[in-house]
């Protein structure tokens, strides 16, 4: 983000307008606790990684939950992912795909969600053309992932991820890398039509719930809502379009290291933080609309001190036990 930018301004600092209902009290308190934070992260970067170089370690690990600086995020999410490696080995595939002709349905779904695609963002606004419109290179990120990943082509939510991505790379071939590593690697068939996987990270995020949440779990349960209507958008968009922006990019500086798993991290601090409104809710609309709002919650905006709260409410989250669950929650869709 553009921390020169005015807190008072109605363009935030990635582009995107602020609502009438913009609470500018709120952003000016966050602003002013925040910015000495980034100034702190900055100057412990600019220290431990020297000429850019990422190393893969438990210190990289704690840099990542602390918060990467912008100008490091790029070569950070590159080399973090391992998409840096790939774009390396296939230096012209990019260019090579954009040349390719694309199914016509498929084209038709992209181009739809174009105009859908943040809208109230000056970059992608359907009133901008000029040359820092990001409309065409997101069209070509989509079609190069809708080719070479035939079996899933494209799916709403992509369009989300992919545009974030692009405001803050800056560049449309390292997006094409990041996003083909997600769906191929740290977030392997949540994309695929079948939607087997996402299904089975929900009703994961449910098992979590259970283990650590258990009278809020018997709750819901008893309301009889769906954890694939509490958590489909949160995971498919990776919280862009849901969460606010500075939150997101936070979330994803984990993500590109620690893997999916902090997307349940994120998932079960949010249910958790409004536990209290849950047990009180009387039907399932209105636990579906607390928990649904509760990305607005102020904290949310607050995205150091949320970042700190997911990993301390979430406590031990060990890899194989995450994992052993999520196997029984996959035989369970199929």
């Amino acid at each position: 983000m553009d921390w020169g930018t005015d807190a008072n301004s109605k363009v935030d600092g990635y582009g995107f307008e602020r609502s009438d209902s913009f609470d500018y009290g709120l952003n000016s308190e966050f602003v002013s606790t925040y910015k000495p934070i980034l100034e702190r992260r900055n100057k412990r970067w600019n220290d431990s990684v020297p000429n850019s170089k990422v190393p893969h370690n438990r210190k990289m690990k704690r840099f990542c939950r602390k918060g990467i600086p912008n100008e490091y995020r790029a070569t950070a999410w590159m080399s973090l992912s391992k998409a840096d490696k790939y774009m390396k080995n296939n230096p012209s595939l990019y260019q090579e795909l954009q040349s390719q002709t694309l199914d016509l349905k498929v084209e038709e779904s992209i181009k739809l969600d174009l105009h859908r695609t943040f809208p109230e963002n000056i970059y992608f606004s359907d009133t901008n053309d000029t040359e820092s419109s990001l409309q065409v290179p997101l069209y070509n990120v989509l079609k190069a992932l809708a080719i070479k990943n035939n079996k899933i082509a494209y799916c709403q939510g992509m369009n989300f991820v992919a545009g974030l991505l692009l405001i803050t790379v800056k560049n449309q071939e390292k997006v094409f890398w990041l996003m083909d590593t997600l769906m191929n690697e740290i977030l392997p068939d949540f994309y695929n039509p079948d939607m087997k996987a996402l299904k089975a990270e929900q009703e994961l995020l449910g098992q979590i719930v259970s283990w650590k949440l258990p009278e809020v779990h018997r709750h819901l349960v008893s309301l009889g809502v769906p954890w694939m209507l509490i958590g489909t958008k949160w995971f498919i968009c990776m919280y862009a379009d849901v969460a606010p922006v500075e939150t997101v990019l936070r979330i994803w500086d984990s993500l590109f290291y620690e893997g999916s798993k902090i997307l349940l991290r994120v998932a079960f601090t949010l249910i958790s933080m409004n536990s209290d409104k849950i047990l009180a809710c009387k039907d399932f609309p209105e636990a579906v609309h607390i928990i649904q709002s509760s990305v607005k919650h102020p904290l949310v905006k607050h995205c150091h001190s949320f970042m700190e709260l997911i990993f301390k409410e979430t406590g031990s989250f060990p890899r194989s036990e995450i994992t052993k669950m999520r196997k029984s929650c996959i035989e369970k869709i199929t």
